[in-house]
């Protein structure tokens, strides 16, 4: 899910299939390097997984999805574990309910560590092998593409149960704060009208999950799109102007929700006498202005661009604008981990600081096929009430993102580190 804000090991697309395994696998052991036992079982949601159950499921689908295909004989290290540690692959049998995942004390944690140093050790054994490369390799990555994207969950969960406790205790405390600068005032992007090809461009390197094609035709009508995203000092603009209660600004379901919920700020912001203060992987700190804005849900983005008379932008604009970009990233948030990471919101960064959503609802692009088979659940199935969002965040891996990569949430979801790049509509 880079070096990110969690100082992620580079695994460089050159590495060969072996180290990368490796070095992904023991990624997920340093991100819990951080972690007391007791944390191990936290959940503070049904949205949310324990730390431990990230572990174990993880590894379930190297063992269910590789290791059973590459050998029909082979035998699971634990039975009872393919019904603990499946998410929602229907068509591979039952599954414990995800809202109950923190009540499962057993298996142990140490249990758990023995599962993954087997299936890690049969692993390396098959990737030494004269295998099968052109059945096993796409089944290897898009493992390691999986267990990428739980690192990224393991943060964000991990983050919102520590924010339930009163204690408010940080993820690592080690975390430090550099002055940061006020974003440079850099020109809008212009994009003349036309018809832009999107979507994942198959090559022999590069990863794609099916919901990233096929690549298909678009028109856009003129627009100018924000080389940065909105810092948390314009969004304390748009509080202070009365943002979260004035209806005008808001859609219908999102208003519903601000009086139902008591919204008046970003998830984990609280004041603090006449400060606003930010609660973070480190703790607790003052909200940086120079930021960028993180936990908002769809609603707070559309009603803050709403408010500024813009926008939004649709998935295809935003990829379009992206263009040929670096994977760079500021992994900026005030508990950044990535020991270089930027003191700055970067002008025309597309990458690495927040998942930025779009007015764009996820549903399959022209010509898309689901896959066949249980992995063919993957995403298909999640094809309805959902938003995209692009660009990763600051606790993504570097090497899992890449200009066509689709994340999706529903509207009202907020523990994700989700922000806000705005688009003014131009006339035709």
């Amino acid at each position: 899910m880079t070096p990110s804000e969690t100082g992620d090991v580079t695994v460089e697309p050159s590495l060969e299939l072996d180290s990368l395994f490796n070095a992904v696998r023991s990624r997920s052991s340093e991100l819990c390097d951080a972690l007391e036992p007791d944390d191990f079982l936290l959940q503070s949601m049904p949205d949310a997984s324990p730390p431990k159950w990230h572990l174990g499921h993880t590894t379930w689908f190297f063992e269910t999805f590789v290791l059973a295909a590459a050998d029909e004989s082979y035998v699971p290290f634990d039975p009872s574990y393919g019904y603990l540690f499946n998410s929602y692959y229907e068509s591979v049998g039952a599954r414990h309910v995800r809202a109950e995942r923190g009540i499962l004390s057993r298996p142990t944690l140490g249990q758990i560590m023995n599962y993954r140093k087997h299936v890690d050790a049969r692993m390396n054994d098959l990737l030494a092998s004269d295998r099968d490369r052109a059945k096993l390799d796409f089944l290897i990555e898009l493992g390691l593409q999986h267990e990428q994207q739980h690192q990224e969950l393991l943060l964000t969960d991990i983050k919102h149960a520590f924010s339930r406790n009163s204690l408010l205790p940080a993820y690592r405390d080690s975390l430090k704060t550099s002055d940061s600068t006020p974003p440079t005032d850099e020109p809008w992007l212009l994009f003349e009208p036309g018809i832009r090809d999107i979507g994942h461009a198959p090559s022999p390197d590069g990863f794609a999950f099916d919901n990233e094609s096929p690549r298909h035709r678009v028109f856009l009508e003129p627009f100018e799109i924000q080389p940065r995203l909105v810092t948390c000092g314009e969004f304390l603009e748009f509080m202070a102007d009365g943002g979260y209660e004035r209806p005008e600004f808001w859609l219908s379901e999102g208003w519903d929700r601000v009086n139902r919920e008591s919204w008046t700020a970003p998830l984990y912001w609280n004041r603090d006498g006449s400060n606003w203060m930010n609660f973070t992987l480190g703790g607790l700190r003052q909200v940086d202005h120079n930021a960028p804005v993180t936990h908002v849900s769809l609603f707070e983005a559309d009603a803050y661009a709403s408010w500024a008379g813009c926008r939004l932008p649709f998935e295809s604009e935003w990829e379009v604008a992206c263009g040929d970009r670096e994977v760079e990233g500021n992994f900026y948030e005030a508990e950044r981990l990535h020991p270089a990471a930027a003191t700055r919101v970067a002008p025309q960064q597309f990458f690495g600081d927040a998942w930025e959503w779009t007015l764009s609802s996820y549903s399959p692009y022209p010509g898309y096929r689901q896959s066949a088979g249980a992995l063919g659940e993957y995403n298909g199935k999640f094809m309805c009430n959902q938003y995209v969002l692009r660009g990763g965040s600051c606790v993504s891996p570097r090497s899992h993102l890449r200009r066509s990569y689709r994340n999706f949430f529903p509207a009202h979801v907020r523990w994700q580190f989700s922000g806000i790049r705005l688009v003014r509509q131009l006339q035709a």
